[in-house]
């Protein structure tokens, strides 16, 4: 129930030593080009928290990641977690923090576009090679969605000497299954986004999520299940009803969902975070779904489930 309070408030403030190496910065989705982010983590689960010295929940750093969380009247003993890129354990990077499409929750567009060169992301995977057990790529889209595949397509190609399982998330063309695994990536996450096609066609302007959905079709034969994501947030206006229905849709087709509560930003900044009773009846129906259908997010590689920071993943958190 700490990790599901924690994720309904989705901020902290950072006291005492400098968190120099342990503060992460976002370049995409609703947090990019915020103040960054830390993880504290707690007896193996870890929670990421948004920078904001408004916040109600303190994180007071002792030094040498050694931290006290304070939470409604709670104190609790901690730690928060050094950073290798973007998140503990995984070089987890943006190729390009641009995007042509105006997703209403996303900050992106709204920030400078910058593509990452190739021989720059090999730099940054060799300085934290020796510290992580994960690669994971996503990308906005700077020019058209079959360009930004081609460009990722070359990134994986060079960071396959490395020799570290790779996950990537992508808007997908009609061949991005094949081609990604192809090349070797172990695990992929194409995101629905939202609970409803409504919902979606308001929220992500532009964007096919027929395309999304048979994408991930062609996924989980190629990759396996407990290999093949997909984002849902929570939050946007959907009921339980139609959450549940997206998440079961999804695993039926032996896809793991991402249930990922809202961070209000850009067109949604007028929005709420769901409550923690909410997060917790959605966790319900999702680790429902997930055991009706065998799968088990432990297996997770890469990626977000594999992060588990963000979310209230059934069979990695304890609720």
């Amino acid at each position: 129930m700490l990790k599901a309070r924690l994720l309904s408030e989705g901020t902290a403030r950072l006291e005492g030593v400098p968190g120099n190496g342990y503060v992460s910065a976002s370049t995409a989705g609703p947090g990019a080009g915020g103040p960054g982010s830390v993880f504290f983590s707690l007896g193996g689960k870890r929670v990421r928290l948004a920078l904001d010295p408004e916040s109600s929940i303190r994180i007071f750093h002792r030094g040498a990641g050694l931290a006290t969380l304070y939470v409604d009247g709670k104190e609790i003993e901690g730690v928060i977690e050094p950073i290798a890129l973007h998140c503990p354990r995984q070089a987890y990077l943006t190729v390009s923090s641009g995007c042509i499409f105006s997703c209403r929750y996303c900050e992106v567009p709204g920030h400078p576009q910058r593509r990452k060169s190739v021989d720059e992301i090999v730099a940054m995977v060799e300085g934290v090679a020796d510290r992580i057990d994960a690669i994971s790529l996503t990308s906005g889209v700077m020019g058209s969605v079959e360009e930004e595949e081609e460009y990722v397509l070359g990134v994986v190609r060079r960071l396959a000497r490395f020799g570290i399982p790779i996950g990537v998330s992508i808007y997908p063309t009609k061949e991005s299954a094949e081609r990604l695994h192809a090349l070797g990536v172990v695990e992929v996450k194409f995101n629905v986004e939202t609970a409803t096609d409504a919902l979606f066609a308001r929220m992500c302007p532009g964007l096919s999520r027929d395309d999304i959905w048979q994408a991930l079709g062609k996924s989980v034969p190629l990759f396996g299940k407990n290999h093949v994501f997909s984002n849902l947030i929570i939050g946007l206006g959907e009921t339980d009803e139609e959450v549940g229905g997206c998440i079961h849709a999804l695993t039926r087709m032996g896809v793991i969902p991402v249930i990922r509560p809202l961070s209000p930003a850009a067109g949604c900044r007028g929005y709420r975070r769901p409550s923690k009773e909410r997060i917790l009846a959605v966790n319900r129906i999702h680790a429902d779904a997930l055991h009706r259908a065998g799968l088990d997010p432990g297996a997770a590689m890469t990626m977000c489930v594999a992060c588990t920071g963000c979310d209230l993943v059934p069979g990695r958190d304890d609720t």
